[in-house]
Parts: structure tokens; sequence; C-alpha cells
């Protein structure tokens, strides 16, 4: 046999391992796929209007999470505290995100469910975020902490008002399997358009021409950041509309006219609570809420340790050149997400969504290893190669998702008879967000544990930089390794959700979806 064919027979060898390992391409893109009809396309500036809203959502969280930097390096404050200000905020989003999204659902309006929520929630979220960043000075540690607690519980209620009746929108802008994955790659593609600028955060607020000390920075910054989101953030509820606004109002059982508020109140809680339930019970949904919580919070909770590993490690403790390599490579990831997109967009309609998760997520990992040999003081610039790898993690998991979840929605109404996208979005980022509380406030005690101490600035002992740089490699690397396992066995194929389709169309009297010949 000559080396050729041996080459041919060991790759046969191996895809066969693989299809029975995951499944045959035949039960999951080698079907009949479907003509998108017109009425089911969304028009590019449709997908803009749309995307836009991801840009500010993307903004918001990376400046908040971006800037707390400024807290530790700037006033001096524990890290630990400073990783509590970021996870406690979060724990009112396990009531204020599902109930938003419940009231999202529910609301009857001239405007629409989403979009009064959209424009109000839009402009609320950018005053408050610039008043939380106007820190007096001179103040102890314990005043920082409480005003920019209580600042963050009141900002984060107004981002919730804007981020869930938004995400819920994206959910029921089309009924189509691939449209969808079309959308979504459109707004992640323009939310991404606010990880171009983010990673240059520190490097502004740090920039000795344009402020006087970071705090100052962090003053200045966040007044921009507001005037784009108020700017930007209420474009969406301008321009879009709702799609399934009839099959929502069918679900809605109105209150007789003898009801008391009492009763009243004590029947919608009611509903929220079995809605609420009802969510959790859906297994594919949980399979995607695991799968997210894994890849996305294992990146944020060693999102500081990179900055930390670069400053200190590869840069000898220089805070302004750290933060300027820092800005490249997260410029760079940012960069190549965009062609990311695109190709994760493509392959999907390829090879299945589920697949498609496997490859960006697997790419990532790649790219977290190799963190290790090119985060070297020797060669600095060698911090620039593993972003392309990095950027496939949340590249792929916020194109797919979404898409993925729109699917799980219709089977929810198939077996349910509502329309609860905000229920599903709300949950959805509700546990994304508590990861993140979570990978926040565990990020600042395990950089504790390293025996960092910001005082000590370029002089961190050897052992603090190794148990640093293992971190920065080992936790996502784990957490994405465990969240393809989790989709594995994720059982909405293209074929399955055409099903779910037909038979709501024929519920709703509407011609089912065509074949392509």
């Amino acid at each position: 046999m000559s080396a050729s064919s041996r080459l041919r027979s060991l790759w046969r060898m191996a895809v066969a391992a693989w299809h029975t390992r995951v499944g045959s391409p035949t039960a999951e893109h080698a079907i009949a796929h479907y003509v998108t009809k017109p009425e089911d396309r969304i028009t590019f500036p449709r997908k803009i209007a749309y995307g836009l809203g991801a840009f500010v959502n993307n903004m918001l969280a990376a400046a908040i999470g971006g800037m707390v930097i400024v807290l530790n390096l700037g006033l001096g404050m524990n890290p630990a505290l400073v990783g509590l200000l970021g996870a406690l905020p979060r724990i009112t989003d396990a009531l204020t995100d599902p109930l938003m999204g419940y009231i999202s659902d529910n609301t009857r309006s001239r405007w629409g469910r989403r979009r009064p929520y959209i424009f109000g929630g839009a402009i609320a979220a950018g005053i408050i975020y610039a008043v939380l960043w106007q820190l007096p000075d001179g103040r102890s540690e314990s005043f920082y902490f409480w005003y920019f607690l209580s600042g963050s519980i009141v900002f984060y209620l107004a981002y919730t008002v804007f981020a869930t009746p938004w995400v819920a929108l994206g959910y029921e802008l089309t009924p189509d399997y691939h449209e969808r994955t079309r959308l979504m790659g459109v707004q992640n593609f323009i939310g991404q358009l606010a990880y171009l600028v983010s990673p240059w955060f520190l490097w502004i607020m740090s920039n000795k021409e344009w402020f006087p000390d970071q705090l100052a920075g962090a003053k200045g910054l966040a007044i921009g950041i507001a005037v784009l989101t108020i700017a930007i953030g209420i474009i969406p509820a301008i321009v879009l509309r709702e799609r399934f606004v009839h099959a929502a109002e069918a679900a809605v059982v109105p209150g007789t006219p003898a009801e008391g508020l009492g009763a009243v109140l004590a029947r919608n809680l009611k509903t929220f609570f079995k809605g609420f339930a009802t969510t959790l019970r859906s297994k594919p949904f949980m399979k995607l809420c695991v799968a997210t919580f894994l890849v996305f919070n294992g990146f944020i909770m060693i999102s500081s340790f990179q900055f930390y590993v670069i400053i200190y490690y590869v840069f000898g403790g220089d805070q302004e050149l750290g933060a300027k390599y820092a800005g490249y490579a997260g410029t760079l990831g940012a960069a190549s997400t965009f062609a990311i997109i695109f190709f994760v967009t493509w392959l999907s309609t390829h090879i299945g969504k589920r697949r498609a998760f496997f490859v960006s997520t697997g790419i990532s990992i790649f790219g977290y290893a190799i963190k290790w040999f090119c985060y070297n003081p020797d060669h600095p610039w060698l911090v620039l190669l593993p972003a392309p790898f990095l950027a496939f993690g949340l590249g792929g998991l916020f194109t797919l998702m979404g898409s993925m979840i729109a699917d799980v929605v219709d089977v929810d109404e198939l077996e349910t008879h509502q329309r609860r996208e905000g229920m599903f979005g709300s949950i959805y980022w509700w546990v994304v967000k508590l990861g993140m509380a979570a990978a926040l406030a565990g990020g600042g005690f395990l950089l504790n544990a390293t025996g960092f101490d910001v005082a000590l600035e370029g002089a961190q002992s050897a052992t603090t930089l190794v148990l640093m740089r293992l971190c920065d490699v080992l936790i996502p690397m784990i957490t994405s390794g465990i969240a393809i396992w989790a989709i594995a066995t994720y059982p909405i194929t293209e074929e399955k959700a055409r099903e779910v389709r037909t038979e709501l169309e024929r519920r709703r009297g509407a011609p089912a979806p065509v074949a392509a010949t």
C-alpha cells in the first residue's frame, strides 16, 4: 500500500470514529435544505438596526468590566473588594432579569412589547453609567466600595430594562432556521465593534496627555460611553417591529373586571413562577445555558489575569507599556472576530449549529494553550499571536447561541402555546451574568491567592507570576472543554426545527416551509 493510500485509510478511520462519537453528518446537515421565504428574510438595514443594540450591549458590558481595574490600580482598592463589586450587583439580576423578561412578554402597548423598554432603558443606562464614575477624590476605601456598589445596582437595573427586551426582540424577528443565524451573525459582527475600542480603555484612562490621573480618565471616558449608549441604543426601538405579537396576545389570560390589585398581583406572580419553572425544564435550553456559562465565564474569570500577566510578567510592571500591548492584542482579537463570525455563520449552514460550536470552541482552546509560550518577556510581540485563535470562542458562541435559543423558543411554543422570548432571553443572560458575577468575584480572590501585591509593582515573586500564568491558560481551557461535552447531545437539528415550524405554521394557518430542489 502506498503512503497516500495509507493516509487516505487513516483519514477514513478518523472520520468514522468522529461520526460514531457525535453522529453521522446525514443526521444533521445532509438533509433537505429549505428555501428561506421572502417574508422570513430580514432586510440588511433592519439587521444593522438590531446589531446596533448589540454594540451598546457589548460596550456597556466591556466598559464596566474593563474600567473597574481602575479601582485597584488608580485607587489602591483590594482586588478582592474589586471582584465583589463586579459580583454583588449581579445578584440583583437573579430577580430583575427574569422579571423583566416576564414584563416584556406580557406588556401591551401601542408601541409593542419590547420597544418602550429598549428606548427608555438605553437613556437611563447611559445617564446612570456616567454618574457612576464621577467618583470624588480623597475618600476612603470603604466609601468608594459602597458608593460604587449602590450605583452599580441601579445601573444594572437600567441595563436590564434595555437589554432583556432587545434580546427577546431578536428571537422573534424571523422564524427561519438559517435566517436566524444570519441575523445573529450580523448583530454579533456589529457588536464586536465595541471590542475594537474596549481593550484601549485602560490606556485611555492612563494617558497622561489627556488626563492627570486614571480616576479623571475614568470620569471622562464614562461620559463618552454614556453619550454613545443613548444615541445608538434607541435606534432598535425606533426602526424594528415585532413579528409574533398576535401569538403572544393569544396566550394572555385577561383578568376579570372585579379583580382587585392584590388578586391581579397574585395571579401574575403565579404565572411568572410557573413560566420560570417551565423554562428551566427545557433540556435543550439548559444545555445552551451551561455551555455559555462555561465558555464565556471561563474567559471572564481570567480576563483580568491577562492584563496582569502582560503588565507584570511580560513587561516587568510597566503599566503604560503593558496596557498598550494588551490593547494591541485585544484589538487584533476583535478584528479577527469579524472574519470568524462570517466563517461560523457559513459553517453552521453546512455542518449544523452544534458542530460549528465544536469547531469554534476547539480552536479557542488551542489559543489559550499557546498563551503559555507566547506571553514571553523576550519576545513581547508574541502576545498578539493567540488573539485570533481566542476570538473563535466568543465569536462562535454568540453567533450560534442566539440562533439556537430562537429554535428552542419555537419548541416551547409548540408545547405551551405561548411565545416567551423574553423569559428565555432573560434567564439565558441571567445565567451569563450570574456566572460573570462568580467569575469576577472568584477572579479577585484568585488573584490574591497567587500572592499578587500591587504595591510591589514589577517586583512580584516568581511563584506569583507562574500561578498567574497557569490560571490564565488552564481555567478557560478546562471550562471550554466541558462546554463541548455539554453541547454534544443538543437535539435540535435543522430537520427538527423545520418539523416544529411546520406544525406551528399549521396552527396559525400559514404555509409551510418549502424544500429546495
